[in-house]
């Protein structure tokens, strides 16, 4: 790939490429947008097919953290890392601890967490070269495994949505479809068995369905069910690119809100859905809990301060539909527009700022 013509094509400030031949590290850490902040995203750690791959893989996350930090309202730009290697076979205390150096040597431009193919162990290693990690282990003052937070924040956004398309955020008899039942899924059934929702589930993990029927009284489907069930709220908490041209026409739903990232298959269903009447909460808009969670590290952890971060999801959410009825465009574009307002009203106010302070320089010197 041209890498340059990719990174100004789509204004990435930095791009860092590690290695450490003793330990095997490989690694490539992307910087997309400081203006709000130090770039925050996690590091995964992937097979690759080729180093173009990678590549491209930590410059579209290092983006997608731009955005997914600006729409949270979290003082912090977008950066991703990964590291080329089998997360079961290629790890070893070495490599991370290699790549924690790296980072420090960022000085705090960018702030690691864990991902997929990586561990609070992982970060817990990494912590011992630098400070500039978050999700390590709760010994250390930490927030812990994420996702009963990220959880309740899709459960929070999801009420949102209710309201968009039902009038009323209660979801007390509403039929809820949750595709996967992994723990920010399972955390998410129990918010909506608590409130009175009738949930109806499926996942590649038996084990985890019985587990969903037996706490919620949820009703098991096959996994090529799920899409076309008769359901008031359709959400998705497995794979991504699950709106797409074979699943939109069983869709029954008048609302998609859930917690897998990348949800649209392409842009053009987001449209699609849109234009069927659909109320779409954004994933990364309505996933942002986790990534709220960890950043309140960065103040000193207080569960309580976190939590009540992860509430706003619920304004979130209702600012981008604001957006989209005023621009009269589909819920996924206008989240990218409340993002990059953001960020511009903060380039805006930099610029002022700079300028003011030349003026008062040039009186000066007069």
């Amino acid at each position: 790939m041209e890498l340059f013509s990719y990174m100004e094509n789509y204004d990435y400030e930095q791009v860092v490429v590690c290695q450490d031949k003793v330990s095997g590290l490989k690694a490539i850490i992307a910087i997309h947008d400081t203006t709000l902040g130090p770039a925050l995203g996690g590091t995964r750690m992937w097979m690759y097919d080729t180093e173009a791959d990678a590549f491209e893989d930590a410059l579209r996350l290092a983006k997608g953290m731009t955005y997914k930090n600006a729409a949270a309202g979290l003082n912090l730009g977008g950066g991703k890392t990964v590291i080329i290697g089998d997360p079961r076979k290629d790890k070893n205390e070495e490599m991370f601890r290699a790549f924690g150096r790296y980072i420090q040597g960022l000085n705090g431009r960018y702030i690691t967490a864990e991902d997929v193919g990586t561990t609070v162990q992982d970060m817990d290693i990494i912590y011992e070269e630098t400070e500039y990690v978050t999700g390590i282990s709760p010994a250390f003052g930490s927030s812990g495994n994420p996702s009963p937070v990220t959880a309740y924040g899709v459960y929070v956004g999801m009420k949102a949505a209710a309201k968009e398309a039902f009038g009323s955020d209660d979801l007390g008899g509403k039929t809820i479809a949750v595709q996967g039942v992994g723990n920010v899924a399972y955390n998410l059934c129990k918010h909506l068995h608590e409130e009175g929702a009738s949930l109806i589930v499926t996942d590649i993990n038996k084990d985890s369905v019985a587990r969903a029927v037996t706490d919620f009284g949820a009703k098991a489907v096959d996994i090529n069910e799920i899409y076309g069930v008769d359901c008031d709220i359709f959400a998705p908490c497995a794979l991504g690119a699950i709106i797409n041209d074979e699943t939109i026409p069983q869709f029954k739903a008048k609302v998609i809100a859930g917690a897998a990232n990348n949800q649209l298959k392409e842009e053009r269903h987001g449209s699609l859905i849109h234009d069927m009447g659909i109320v779409y909460a954004p994933d990364y808009v309505i996933n942002a809990g986790g990534v709220i969670n960890v950043a309140d590290e960065l103040n000193g952890y207080n569960s309580e301060r976190a939590l009540k971060k992860v509430e706003g999801i619920y304004q979130n959410i209702e600012k981008v539909f604001d957006i989209s009825k005023r621009d009269q465009i589909p819920t996924f574009k206008a989240a990218d527009r409340m993002a990059e307002e953001r960020i511009e009203r903060m380039r805006r106010s930099r610029r002022q700022f700079l300028q003011n302070g030349q003026h008062i320089l040039s009186r000066r010197e007069r």
